[in-house]
């Protein structure tokens, strides 16, 4: 909408007339000319700004015209048909008692270039208003993606460091110090890492800021929204086998979401030529899964309220969504090709960066075709439908989960067990149920993602152990035990070693 009216000086207006048109001054006669007036003035606002007034002749002669509730309601009409709103103001210059001149005045340096009227950009040459061409109005848009002002970067209102997981964000450091990525040198307070991130500016912390670290998200960005869902059959209306819905911050929707895909995936086995001991797989490669989902929640658009992040299993298929399409200039075909890294939120994707999760060179989708073409599983599908960019993974699905009443319905155990398995097998056997961070200290282990990986989720997914509380797996309290398939293992472990040893 148009700033409010206020009266311009009529000798200014004088001396501004009688120069002529220009690169910024559009003389229109009456309304009559509007049409031409909106033309000229989403020029004006594409380019250097400047002024169209309405009431005076090209000779510089000012006429102006009656002025009533309808006239100023058929100018505001036709300033509604820019996209997006454009930054107006009008001024009025009484002639006499019954006619007055109407300027609208365009400032230059808007963040939101390039506008459109009519769905039509335009752009000004000398004296002269014409269509824009498309490459200049694309360069334009890319601009504009790149503005300072991004969503991303602006201002929270009332955001502090303690609504940020601090835990998170010295993570961030810690990381980015392995990764060479950032100063060994950088402080451990919280305020001076986010500095270096760029989440907060002059003290104020950013949208960007709460979207990575924030602990409250909800009702105040419910965008925020981490979807997990497991549908019995092929489509939505299947029974729901499982579903969880978080809001969350970017970093816990990676944990959270790995976690869901690992636990609700099956896991199959197969024993490569020249080796001792089966090969677990799941029927999509667990890391090209991973770079989706880091794309999915870096590259969405965090501006509608209405978005989220969504990870659907089906029985012959999984698929990744995002809100928000491509950005301008990367078609659906690029991604499984050669293509240049174009980022919505450069803020967000520059702190996975500094963590290595991410490259930032667009060889992401690159990778991930890669990825399955050696796992021997179908290259993933890329779509945009209804605002979404949604990642499809053809792969049939065997529903691996029980309920704990229920017998399993083949014997667990058909191959020899992985060896990391079987470290897990042999500490359970001799500890009793343990917790995570019991074993983790038990095997001197690192990592807790991979121990996870190698050790916890093999020996869940072929039965070997079970959680201590099935109902509750993410319980603080949940423990792991060995089941009598994992006993049964282990004995025929140590049977076979104990005959290579009498060999």
């Amino acid at each position: 909408m148009p700033e409010r009216k206020v009266s311009a000086d009529k000798d200014d207006l004088n001396t501004l007339v009688k120069k002529g048109e220009s690169q910024t001054l559009e003389l229109k006669r009456s309304t009559a000319e509007l049409q031409g007036a909106m033309k000229a003035l989403c020029a004006f606002l594409n380019g250097k700004g400047g002024t169209v007034i309405i009431g005076a002749l090209p000779d510089g002669r000012l006429v102006g015209q009656e002025f009533s509730d309808a006239t100023e309601q058929k100018i505001a009409a036709a300033l509604d048909r820019f996209e997006p709103p454009a930054p107006v103001r009008i001024e009025h210059v009484d002639i006499d008692s019954n006619r007055e001149v109407v300027l609208l005045v365009s400032e230059a340096g808007s963040e939101s270039i390039p506008f459109t009227f009519e769905g039509r950009a335009y752009e000004r040459v000398g004296t002269t208003t014409r269509k824009m061409p498309q490459s200049r109005y694309e360069q334009l848009l890319l601009e504009r993606g790149h503005a300072k002002r991004r969503w991303e970067n602006l201002p929270v209102d009332g955001l502090t460091i303690t609504d940020l997981d601090r835990t998170e964000i010295l993570r961030t450091r810690e990381l980015a110090i392995q990764q060479n990525r950032i100063s060994s040198d950088t402080s451990r307070d919280i305020g001076d890492i986010l500095d270096r991130l760029g989440l907060r500016v002059n003290g104020v912390l950013t949208q960007a800021a709460l979207v990575l670290y924030g602990t409250r998200l909800f009702p105040d960005y419910p965008q925020c929204l981490l979807k997990m869902g497991r549908f019995r059959g092929t489509t939505v209306i299947g029974d729901i086998v499982d579903n969880r819905q978080e809001h969350m911050n970017a970093f816990a929707m990676i944990r959270e979401g790995m976690a869901f895909l690992e636990r609700t995936l099956p896991l199959g086995a197969r024993f490569p030529e020249g080796k001792i001991f089966r090969e677990d797989r799941f029927p999509v490669p667990i890391d090209a899964l991973r770079e989706i989902l880091l794309n999915a929640v870096m590259h969405r658009d965090y501006s509608d309220y209405s978005g989220y992040v969504a990870i659907v299993v089906f029985d012959d298929r999984i698929e990744i969504q995002s809100h928000g399409l491509l950005p301008h200039g990367v078609t659906l075909e690029q991604l499984s090709g050669p293509h240049l890294s174009k980022l919505r939120n450069p803020l967000i994707a520059e702190a996975f960066h500094r963590t290595g999760a991410v490259e930032i060179w667009g060889r992401g989708t690159n990778r991930v075709i890669e990825m399955c073409q050696k796992h021997e599983a179908a290259p993933p599908m890329f779509e945009e439908r209804q605002g979404f960019l949604i990642v499809t993974f053809k792969a049939p699905i065997v529903e691996a989960r029980r309920k704990p009443s229920e017998a399993p319905v083949e014997a667990p155990v058909e191959a020899p067990v992985e060896a990391p398995v079987l470290r897990l097998l042999e500490l359970l056997s001799s500890k009793g149920p343990l917790g995570n961070a019991e074993i983790l200290a038990e095997l001197k282990l690192k990592n807790r993602r991979r121990m996870r990986e190698n050790y916890i989720a093999p020996a869940l997914k072929t039965r070997l152990i079970e959680y201590t509380i099935p109902d509750k797996p993410n319980s603080r309290l949940q423990r792991y035990r060995l089941t009598s398939a994992g006993e049964e293992a282990l004995r025929e472990r140590r049977q076979i070693e104990n005959a290579l040893k009498k060999r």
